[in-house]
């Protein structure tokens, strides 16, 4: 093997495509560029444009919402946490905050709080006051029988709303003419006031009001009507939805009513066989 021999496998390189030699190179005249317009020409990059139909990224639709002042959190993991306490840079008798695990190496900032996550042991119990952290953060820490205190988060208050002064009504200022006619005014009302009481009519005697006539006397009261035979409780209640309630009432039913009566409220029985008008005037009579 000389240096001279020394060569790339095959397939490793490849040359170039000269284009513009001549037709008979398949790239020849427009060097695979179309024929004429803006794409032809060299620094050209018409991104997401299809023909002038609507783009796909204008179709799709847009979800979610990326609030534009969100907190940053400086993640603590448990292991994390682990590997500080075996070094022995965390003073655990005393409460460990943001600060001092800054202070320790353990986060590098504290942004706008601690949250603490991950899983796994902690074989020293800690007391931690940050930010946040996950309920299963939390178990671990506590099975250590260390604690977890989670900070407020302050609400800043609304800046206060400049209100405008409230306007003055503007006093109208009457002028010397005006007041003395006004004046005249007044007195002519309180000289014509008295008149116009004495032109008062007194008040007419009210004749005291005849008493209405008594109402006719509220109709009888309703009769048990289940006591005609051919009317139970149903047909009973059915009649009364018809303004059927008393014996006079049924004595005064035609054959033709009743038939009325057995289709419209759907008796199911040949109640015509019954004669309710007799029985009505029997138990109407009994009742006297």
């Amino acid at each position: 093997m000389r240096l001279n021999e020394l060569s790339d496998n095959k397939g490793a390189t490849k040359a170039r495509l000269r284009v513009g030699r001549g037709i008979g190179s398949g790239k020849g005249k427009t060097a695979g560029r179309g024929v004429k317009g803006q794409k032809s020409r060299s620094g050209v990059a018409i991104n997401g444009y299809e023909g002038g139909q609507m783009p796909i990224y204008m179709r799709l639709p847009k979800r979610g919402f990326n609030k534009p002042n969100r907190k940053k959190w400086a993640e603590l993991s448990i292991r994390r946490l682990g590997q500080a306490i075996e070094a022995g840079v965390l003073d655990l008798k005393k409460t460990v905050d943001g600060k001092a695990l800054v202070a320790a190496g353990v986060i590098r900032r504290e942004l706008d709080g601690v949250r603490l996550i991950g899983a796994g042991k902690i074989a020293v119990a800690v007391n931690l006051t940050i930010s946040g952290a996950t309920d299963g953060a939390t178990k671990i820490i506590e099975k250590a029988k260390g604690s977890v205190s989670i900070l407020e988060v302050k609400v800043a208050p609304l800046p206060k709303r400049d209100v405008p002064e409230k306007k003055v009504a503007k006093v109208r200022t009457i002028s010397k003419k005006n007041a003395k006619i006004a004046a005249a005014k007044a007195e002519i009302k309180k000289e014509a006031a008295p008149k116009v009481e004495a032109k008062k009519a007194a008040p007419k005697k009210v004749a005291p009001k005849k008493a209405a006539p008594k109402k006719a006397a509220a109709k009888s009261e309703a009769d048990d009507l289940t006591k005609i035979s051919g009317i139970g409780p149903v047909f009973a209640k059915r009649l009364a939805e018809e303004g059927i309630t008393t014996y006079l009432q049924v004595t005064k039913l035609t054959a033709k009513r009743i038939e009325e009566l057995d289709e419209k409220l759907d008796l199911k029985n040949n109640i015509t066989n019954d004669d309710w008008p007799a029985q009505a005037k029997t138990l109407m009579d009994a009742k006297k």
